[in-house]
C-alpha cells in the first residue's frame, strides 16, 4: 500500500511511515473486510458498520500531506469512525483528540487506537474547546459548509482540511492567520455527511 501511496505522489515520509506500520485490516470488522471481494489494504473505501466507511488510503495520505504536520503537534479530528486516522495520527507522534458521534463505533475504536488518543463522544461541531488552540483539524466527515466554530479553535497559523458539501464534494483546506483565514478548494471527494446531535438519523445495525 505505501509504494502505491508513493506511485500516487504522496511524500511525506511521516505520513508513509506511519501507513505502514498501522494495520488498516485491524480497523475493518472481519464481517466487512472481503464484502467487496478486495482485501482491507486495497486503495477503496471499505465499510464498517453503522452506515460508515473507513476511507480511501491515498485520501487520507493526501489529507495528512496536506496539514503539514510534525511529532508534537496537536491536532483535533472530527469524526472518529473506525478510529484509523487517530491511530496515524497518533504514530505520527502527535498530540490526538478525536470527537465521534456513535457511541458504538467511539466504543470499538478506543480499544484499537493508541493508548494516548483522547477520545469523546458527541457533537463534532463544537469541537474541542478546553483543548484548543489546536495545530491542525482534520474532518473525516462533510458538513454542508465550514464550521466557523472549528476554525476558531486553531492556532494562529493553523490548518484544517476538511470535505464540504452534499452530492458534489470537495476538500477544503483552511489556514488561519490571525483573525483572518485563507481558504481553497482542492480534490473532489466523497465523505459520509456530518450531523448534529438532534438531526443523527438512526443507528444502522450490521
Amino acid at each position: 500500500m505505501v509504494d502505491l501511496l508513493k506511485q500516487m505522489g504522496v511524500q511525506d515520509n511521516l505520513v508513509l511511515h506511519a501507513m505502514g506500520v498501522v494495520e488498516r485490516h485491524r480497523f475493518v470488522p472481519s464481517k466487512h473486510r472481503y464484502q467487496r471481494l478486495e482485501d482491507p489494504y486495497c486503495n477503496h473505501p471499505l465499510p464498517i458498520g453503522y452506515g460508515q466507511t473507513i476511507s480511501q488510503p491515498f485520501v487520507v495520505a493526501y489529507m495528512l500531506e496536506k496539514l503539514k504536520l510534525t511529532s508534537g503537534k496537536k491536532v483535533l479530528e472530527i469524526g472518529t469512525g473506525s478510529g484509523y486516522v487517530a491511530a496515524l495520527l497518533d504514530e505520527m507522534g502527535l498530540q490526538v483528540f478525536t470527537i465521534e458521534i456513535v457511541d458504538e463505533l467511539a466504543r470499538r475504536a478506543e480499544k484499537i487506537m493508541g493508548r494516548d488518543v483522547h477520545l469523546r463522544i458527541g457533537d463534532g461541531y463544537t469541537g474541542w474547546p478546553e483543548e484548543a488552540p489546536f495545530d491542525a483539524i482534520i474532518l473525516s466527515c462533510a458538513p454542508r459548509n465550514v464550521p466557523e466554530n472549528l476554525i476558531t479553535q486553531l492556532k494562529d497559523g493553523g490548518r484544517m482540511i476538511l470535505p464540504t458539501g452534499d452530492m458534489i464534494q470537495r476538500l477544503v483546506m483552511v489556514i488561519k492567520t490571525g483573525a483572518n483565514t485563507i481558504q481553497h478548494e482542492d480534490i473532489p471527494v466523497r465523505f459520509v455527511p456530518m450531523v448534529h446531535p438532534d438531526k443523527q438519523e438512526p443507528t444502522l445495525r450490521y
